[in-house]
């Protein structure tokens, strides 16, 4: 299989495909729904709300990391996460453009 070939896309068509890629897993919003109902959360506490392995766990809270959907700090032997509240508007912010270019046509133009 060929390589994607992205110099064709925008860099927000590319940054848009990345965060929609890692929310497109069940275990990952499971987690960012956990993590918007508090401020933040200790790994342990979370394999225990989702009921999925350590391993597990801390594998999708690394790619939510990685995207910067999410931030963690270090305190110990613990690391406690939280959702990037900026990260989060301007993800809203792009999505909300993105539908509202894609629907911006009128009734003679759409099937």
């Amino acid at each position: 299989m060929g390589a994607t070939k992205t110099e064709q896309y925008s860099e927000t068509q590319i940054e848009l495909a990345s965060l929609l890629k890692v929310l497109g897993h069940p275990a990952r919003i499971a987690i960012v729904q956990a993590l918007m109902k508090v401020e933040s959360c200790v790994c342990g506490e979370l394999v225990t709300e989702i009921e999925l392995a350590q391993s597990t766990v801390s594998q999708h809270l690394k790619e939510l990391k990685s995207v910067g959907l999410i931030k963690g700090t270090i305190e110990g032997t613990s690391v406690c996460y939280c959702i990037d509240k900026e990260k989060w508007a301007h993800l809203r912010n792009t999505l909300d453009s993105f539908i509202n270019d894609s629907l911006a046509c009128n009734d003679e133009n759409c099937c």
